[in-house]
């Protein structure tokens, strides 16, 4: 996490430095500091942001399928598997097999996952409150319309995506490309400098280059 000198410089920078850089820098910087204000009192009662994510899903429906959770939250599956281990050693949430289904593994809240709504949620509005402190309710309304208006126009040049065969590609594909440009292809030796090779070896394509020209003399 950063420090408050971190945000005060990224303050400074809409202020004075750059106050006119691209809007999406602007939006970014701001959900920014609002998961900031909510992580700091969600520590002081040991729940992480990760497992405030699941939990506000769980809040509005109980009972989802992992796959669905992870598709509500917009993580890999992996990740909320992870999350929702270390939620239910917590006692926050158990996961179950429903009868006639061993496929699908259903999360519940449990008593406690239930009780932090009480508490945690005001939490997230007291956060709210004070990111519109000082902005009069039209101001807010506006800002609410702009952004609305941003989603809106984004999810649709996403949906034309397709017919300019653009799309995102998930987190499993984006890691496994990564692997196989880190890694050199098996079954094929490194190739070595010219400094690394004996005169003969060096020589040789140079000789194969003669013959071919020869060829095309």
């Amino acid at each position: 996490m950063s420090s408050p000198e971190d945000t005060r410089k990224i303050l400074e920078h809409w202020q004075s430095a750059a106050p006119n850089d691209r809007l999406a820098h602007l939006v970014k910087d701001a959900t920014r500091a609002l998961v900031r204000g909510l992580q700091m009192r969600l520590n002081q009662h040991h729940v992480s942001f990760g497992h405030w994510a699941f939990l506000r899903i769980l809040w509005v429906q109980d009972g989802l399928t992992q796959r669905e959770l992870s598709e509500e939250a917009g993580v890999m599956e992996p990740t909320t598997y992870s999350a929702l281990k270390a939620m239910e050693a917590r006692g926050y949430v158990e996961r179950k097999h429903l009868p006639g289904n061993k496929k699908n593994v259903h999360v519940y809240l449990t008593e406690k996952g239930r009780e932090l709504e009480s508490v945690l949620i005001p939490l997230a509005e007291e956060v709210n409150r004070i990111g519109v402190k000082g902005l009069t309710a039209a101001e807010v309304a506006v800002a609410r319309k702009v952004l609305l208006g941003i989603i809106t126009n984004l999810a649709e040049d996403e949906a034309k995506a397709d017919e300019r065969s653009m799309r995102i590609p998930s987190t499993r594909e984006l890691s496994r490309r990564v692997s196989e440009r880190s890694q050199p292809q098996r079954g094929r030796p490194a190739m070595r400098t010219a400094a690394e090779r004996s005169p003969a070896q060096a020589a040789a394509p140079r000789a194969a280059r003669k013959k071919v020209a020869s060829y095309d003399e």
